[in-house]
């Protein structure tokens, strides 16, 4: 079996982290600590990676990207502006999918260490702080992508979510929308609360009379999207919106499939319904949907930047990039008549 870094320092009576520094940064650790790593390595015989030989020559090739929903087209967008400028200095990345499950998000940080790259971009699931903290310890940069560190203690690259969320209603109601329904979910997706909180901030400040009601999904997929069409077209006709802010694209897709294909809730005459994101499909779908577009390659571009800057000084002082939504209107919300 295979040596592992968590034997040396059982070895050594050391943390992890300390054998990390040993290997990667032995300038920041003690000299007794030095000689207590190194004798334990000779003794176990561990034998240290590539990419742990080009980090210490501070030469490391990869970066590590970890996603929260592979399957939705603005992820691909925001890794492949991450890729684009990574080209630039001559790094890869390599990208693993979380689908929303806390284990998985632990296994690809678990392999990112194993593999000593030199920095992780990360959009988390839920609290991310502790992960990130133990990954400095190791002397590995991270970066938020497309959600902020509310205690400020890292660095990260997103959207106004809250803004983009009173944007996408504000325009319902100026189509003469009145009784809007948000659907999404899961709610601990840090970013499904802000565009929630942003239809709900619009629905207060309205000059007019506006019902919000919340149409929970357990995911953001055009299948969830698809059952809450299924739902809302149970109801009484009385009883169904006449606005919908999806939480995604995908889920705003499902929706406008289901709702066209039934027929008695047409779109845009009977109901308005706009989604987040504007992925590429959004403008080519049987209806050309409205969207809260977000700039997913600029998003990636500059996380990649923030990162390598970060890697090279880990002194830096963690900074908060935010940038603008835009409202992108098609044909799926034109005036109600």
């Amino acid at each position: 079996m295979a040596v592992s870094i968590r034997d040396v320092a059982q070895r050594a009576g050391v943390s992890v982290g300390t054998v990390s520094n040993v290997l990667n940064r032995p300038e920041v650790v003690s000299e007794e600590s030095v000689v207590r790593v190194t004798q334990a390595i000779e003794e176990l015989g561990y034998v240290r990676n590539e990419a742990a030989r080009k980090l210490r020559g501070g030469v490391s090739s990869t970066v590590g990207f970890v996603v929260l929903d592979g399957q939705n087209p603005y992820f691909n967008e925001v890794v492949r502006g991450a890729e684009d400028e990574a080209t630039k200095h001559g790094i890869a990345i390599i990208h693993g999918n979380t689908d929303n499950v806390k284990q998985r998000e632990r296994l690809y940080l678990d392999l990112f260490v194993e593999q000593q790259v030199r920095g992780v971009l990360i959009s988390p699931y839920g609290d991310i702080t502790r992960e990130l903290k133990e990954l400095r310890s190791r002397g590995i940069a991270a970066v938020l992508v497309d959600r902020f560190s509310g205690d400020n203690l890292f660095s990260s690259v997103s959207i106004d979510s809250v803004l983009g969320g009173r944007m996408a209603v504000e325009h319902l109601i100026r189509t003469g929308r009145r009784r809007i329904a948000f659907v999404g979910g899961p709610f601990d997706v840090r970013q499904v609360n802000d565009r929630l909180a942003g239809a709900r901030v619009a629905a207060e400040h309205s000059e007019v009379d506006v019902d919000l009601e919340v149409v929970a999904t357990a995911e953001m997929t055009i299948e969830e999207g698809t059952a809450a069409g299924t739902r809302l077209l149970a109801r009484p006709p009385s009883e169904r919106p006449d606005g919908i802010f999806a939480a995604n694209d995908m889920i705003a897709l499902g929706l406008l499939h289901t709702l066209v294909v039934d027929g008695r809730m047409l779109v845009p005459d009977a109901i308005g319904l706009i989604g987040f994101d504007d992925i590429p499909f959004a403008k080519v779908g049987a209806v050309p949907l409205s969207s809260i577009q977000q700039p997913a390659r600029m998003i990636g571009r500059t996380a990649l930047r923030v990162l390598l800057e970060e890697a090279h000084d880990p002194e830096s002082i963690p900074r908060r990039t935010v940038f603008q939504p835009e409202l992108v209107v098609r044909r799926s919300t034109a005036p109600s008549t």
